[in-house]
């Protein structure tokens, strides 16, 4: 879980030509545009290069434009991930382990970063395929940058809405998340967005002094 917040079914699936792009590029575009804020649940799933469910998780997102997100996982263990403008936040209570790095150009390109940040979508990513899986429509995407670790980027809309993301990782995992109950442009208190260390926490990386 930790990994994907650093980087976030393909039964019977039409595939669009090449042409159709553009109406995926607009999709994403068209989501993007007015969206200030966001907040929802949501289940992940990791699969294995084979396609086996390795591993489930669960909880709530939010997100603050520009570079502000909260990912609070529930379930099976209590993990969260914080951007607060100007670094993200890994922190997991088993561990009692806080994770620290700036946001800088090389998270830009992240699917993190896609949903809470505020660059040109083409500056970032290629939209490489729009497909249709029932009711959901796909677009699939790929970083410009070669410095990040996932392939590919893939969100599902129910008509305007955001049903889904689905990143594959260069080691060949996919991570699947499910959202449900989402707002579009709800109001989010400030403060969910700043991280403080607990007590006792150990603290790796490029944290600012803390007096």
């Amino acid at each position: 879980m930790i990994r994907f917040a650093a980087l976030l079914l393909f039964c019977c699936a039409h595939v669009a030509s090449g042409a159709d792009t553009t109406a995926g590029r607009q999709k994403v575009e068209g989501f993007l545009q007015g969206l200030t804020s966001l907040q929802a649940n949501f289940k992940q799933t990791l699969s294995d290069r084979a396609g086996e469910i390795v591993e489930t998780a669960s909880g709530e997102l939010a997100i603050r434009r520009p570079d502000r997100f909260r990912w609070d996982y529930r379930e099976p263990n209590q993990q969260v991930i914080v951007a607060d403008g100007t670094r993200i936040w890994l922190y997991d209570s088993d561990l009692e382990q806080v994770t620290v790095r700036k946001l800088d150009a090389t998270l830009s390109a992240t699917p993190a970063m896609l949903l809470s940040g505020q660059g040109n979508l083409q500056d970032n990513f290629s939209v490489v395929q729009t497909s249709q899986e029932g009711a959901i429509q796909w677009v699939r995407m790929e970083p410009k940058r070669d410095d990040t670790d996932f392939k590919w980027v893939r969100l599902g809309f129910d008509a305007t809405t955001l049903k889904f993301m689905q990143l594959a990782d260069k080691l060949g995992q996919t991570t699947t998340l499910e959202f449900s109950q989402l707002q579009r442009n709800p109001a989010i208190d400030s403060s969910r967005f700043t991280f403080t260390v607990p007590a006792g926490a150990d603290v790796i990386g490029d944290a600012p002094d803390r007096k």
